[in-house]
């Protein structure tokens, strides 16, 4: 088989590299490595690459992926005919599905099998040279916010329409799971700042000791494992949009540093003493009420002014009743899509019962049901019993506690129901981070 195409890897391990690059050498004609993301678009102005392998996580500490998917994002926006293929090693459907939402052709678990590998990037050359006429714009519909026909949410689409034009800050209120990453998304879509980044931070995802280096950049030898100069996530989103979800996680001293930060517009990279000026606009999202927090010195009373110079709330699901059955129709095709089945629709029964459950998860546990439903079903019409609901919490059957793992898992369980599935406070209340509550969430199946 002839080589084709130019292939670029990104990836941290200098192992991982050198291997794939052996590995890929006799299918493609040019393949360029790279172990530091931020020499990208540094990349793209001298090489022209149809297809990325692009690594998901590329500091010390962090996995949620979201680093992948921000560079995912600047790759299509620098050539959107690249296909970009993401290399995990966290093999999670849900980060996987947000990639090839986001613009992804394709994902590889790492460790990887060496035919797949070539197979999967080779299919990812072919739609470069091929492209699908509709696939742009399906990808462009799937990032459009669903307002739908509630009072509340009609309120909201009219607020949202006055205040993106502007550079006010924003805090978006709500539940876990309304939607508050796609109205930020929204946000800067309909703002001035549209042409320039939409940079993602989950707060609650970043540990306190890389907060500093995350947010401001670093210096080469700053600490331990910088090995190169790096920038954070204000000069990513430089003449663009910074979104810092769940706010209300962030620790009390470091809300500080935060504060100062938005205060000077200028921040200082660690290990430097040079400030650089940021021009950002600032949306953040919690679900907390950050105003009892002010009460009991839990947040910062002037960061609050900072952030909420405008604040919206998003209604929790089952006070839109009117919006499940089209938002889960909306889920059945993009899946439908994604996994290859024919176009699908609800039966009456099946609509009476989405609409019947609490959806304590919101839109996010909707999407998630409708996403099971759509692998397991082998039929086109979904009737009520192909559709699996979680309990309402009267309906659970209780189970005898005989082990550890039990307790646990019932602890877990009556937490959640405490809080109406509000994970950071189930969290908070267990004593325990987030990831390891979705790890424990995942193990006991709940």
């Amino acid at each position: 088989m002839s080589k084709q195409g130019t292939l670029l890897i990104v990836d941290d391990n200098r192992n991982i590299l050198t291997a794939v690059q052996m590995l890929l050498e006799n299918t493609f004609k040019n393949i360029f490595t790279l172990s530091n993301p931020n020499l990208i678009p540094a990349t793209f102005r001298e090489h022209t690459p149809d297809v990325v392998l692009l690594d998901m996580n590329f500091t010390s500490g962090i996995n949620s992926g979201n680093e992948g998917l921000f560079w995912l994002q600047q790759i299509k926006n620098i050539r959107p005919e690249t296909q970009v293929v993401l290399f995990t090693a966290y093999a999670d459907i849900e980060l996987a599905v947000k990639g090839i939402k986001e613009g992804a052709s394709d994902f590889i678990v790492k460790p990887w099998n060496n035919a797949k590998i070539v197979e999967t990037l080779l299919m990812a050359y072919n739609q470069t040279r091929h492209p699908k006429t509709n696939k742009t714009e399906t990808t462009d519909n799937r990032h459009k916010m669903f307002w739908g026909e509630s009072e509340g949410m009609k309120q909201l689409r009219s607020l949202i329409e006055k205040v993106s034009k502007t550079d006010a800050n924003i805090l978006i209120t709500g539940e876990n799971g309304t939607g508050k990453e796609m109205l930020a998304n929204e946000i800067h879509r309909l703002s001035n700042r549209e042409s320039g980044p939409m940079v993602p931070i989950d707060m609650g995802a970043i540990t306190e000791t890389l907060f500093e280096s995350e947010l401001f950049g670093h210096t080469k030898g700053a600490f331990t494992d910088a090995h190169t100069d790096r920038a954070g996530k204000f000069e990513m989103a430089e003449n663009g949009t910074l979104f810092l979800d769940e706010i209300g996680n962030l620790s009390y001293h470091l809300q500080a540093k935060l504060l100062t930060a938005l205060q000077n517009r200028r921040i200082v990279r660690v290990g430097s003493n040079e400030p650089i000026p940021i021009n950002v606009r600032l949306i953040c999202a919690t679900n907390r009420n950050l105003q009892e927090m002010v009460d009991k010195e839990l947040f910062r009373e002037d960061l609050l002014y900072r952030i909420n110079t405008i604040q919206v709330h998003i209604p929790a699901l089952r006070e839109r009743r009117e919006d499940i059955v089209p938002l889960a129709d909306i889920f059945l095709a993009k899946y439908a899509d994604i996994y290859g089945k024919p176009a699908l629709t609800l039966q009456p029964d099946a609509q009476t019962k989405l609409k019947e459950q609490s959806w304590y998860g919101n839109i996010r546990e909707l999407e998630h049901t409708i996403e099971k439903t759509v692998i397991i079903n082998e039929n086109r019409h979904i009737s009520a019993n192909e559709i699996d609901c979680r309990q309402p919490k009267q309906d659970r059957p209780t189970t005898e506690i005989t082990t550890l793992e039990d307790m646990e898992c019932q602890l877990i369980r009556n937490t959640i129901d405490k809080f109406e599935g509000n994970l950071s406070l189930v969290a908070t209340q267990l004593g325990i981070s987030r990831q390891t509550l979705y790890n424990k969430i995942k193990k006991y199946g709940i």
